[in-house]
């Protein structure tokens, strides 16, 4: 971290998709948003919703096209099973793919569980001048893709480069603004 520039907090929602978890149970999802709240984000909403390509895609549209949100954060649905329809959801609203995510979170993945990294499609993009990340529904899982990937992308003061930094010129092409970052 580079000492001088002020912490920008970003506006990040929490999205689990489960067809078992409950707003009592759903330990992937406070992960997500204790880790949130302790780099100094703010939660700008959090949802549960079943493993259904249509619910899952309306929630985060619905999020994508609120200016007040920056990021959003699925955690489930990213397997191999028949109900698993995460990356169906949320792929056809990318207008850019973020393939760097799926490697560096399998990366991390690898040093944890092995091989096992292979049942993941974690996934990531930007929609409308919003980051979206797809991460499995464990919450070691939750844990690794925040703790080694997002808590350093989603804060300016990482270096050499950040998202944070490139959040205003994401919607260059549309001439609208949703961040602005400090000179």
């Amino acid at each position: 971290m580079s000492s001088g520039i002020a912490f920008v907090p970003l506006s990040i929602a929490v999205l689990t998709i489960s067809d078992t978890r409950t707003p009592e149970d759903d330990r992937s999802g406070n992960t997500l948003v204790e880790r949130i709240a302790q780099a100094g984000h703010h939660l700008a909403a959090r949802a549960i919703v079943p493993d259904d390509v249509e619910a899952i895609r309306a929630h985060v549209s619905g999020w994508v096209a609120d200016v007040n949100v920056d990021v959003v954060i699925t955690t489930g649905g990213t397997g191999f099973t028949g109900r698993d329809v995460t990356p169906e959801a949320v792929e056809p609203l990318f207008e850019k793919r973020m393939e760097g995510f799926s490697t560096v979170f399998h990366m991390v993945s690898f040093g944890k569980i092995g091989t096992s990294t292979l049942q993941s499609r974690a996934t990531a993009g930007v929609a409308n001048s919003t980051y979206i990340f797809c991460l499995p529904g464990s919450p070691g899982a939750c844990r690794d893709g925040w703790d080694e990937i997002l808590v350093h992308q989603l804060d300016i003061r990482h270096k050499p480069c950040n998202f944070v930094e490139i959040l205003p010129r994401l919607d260059e092409h549309l001439k609208r603004g949703k961040l602005r970052a400090p000179s």
